[in-house]
């Protein structure tokens, strides 16, 4: 089991904690887990990033540079990355190239 404190992505790998819908509960006060009615989170925030991929060199290189920071909320694609175990929850490892956009 690993620690929230010991997981360092490395070069453009971008550790995510998939964000979750709350549970939904029906009229009569059933509760139906997400995981029954719903696809997995496309959406999380960035826990941790890596520094950067080596492709040329050079250490001001912009297209070797991360653009996520920790802490943004990011749309990501629904296929891509690793799953890992932080605890008792499931986070994702992935390639930076696999965040689609920056949610503000």
């Amino acid at each position: 089991m690993a620690s929230k404190q010991k997981i360092k992505p490395l070069f453009d790998y971008v550790l995510i904690k998939p964000l979750q819908d709350k549970e939904e509960v029906t009229a009569s006060g059933i509760l139906i887990p997400d995981t029954i009615t719903k696809e997995k989170p496309q959406m999380g925030e960035v826990m941790e990033v890596g520094e950067g991929k080596v492709c040329c060199g050079k250490k001001d290189c912009d297209s070797c540079k991360m653009i996520v920071k920790k802490g943004q909320h990011v749309i990501y694609k629904k296929w891509g990355g690793n799953e890992i175990k932080v605890g008792t929850e499931e986070w994702l490892l992935i390639e930076q190239k696999d965040v689609m956009a920056v949610v503000s």
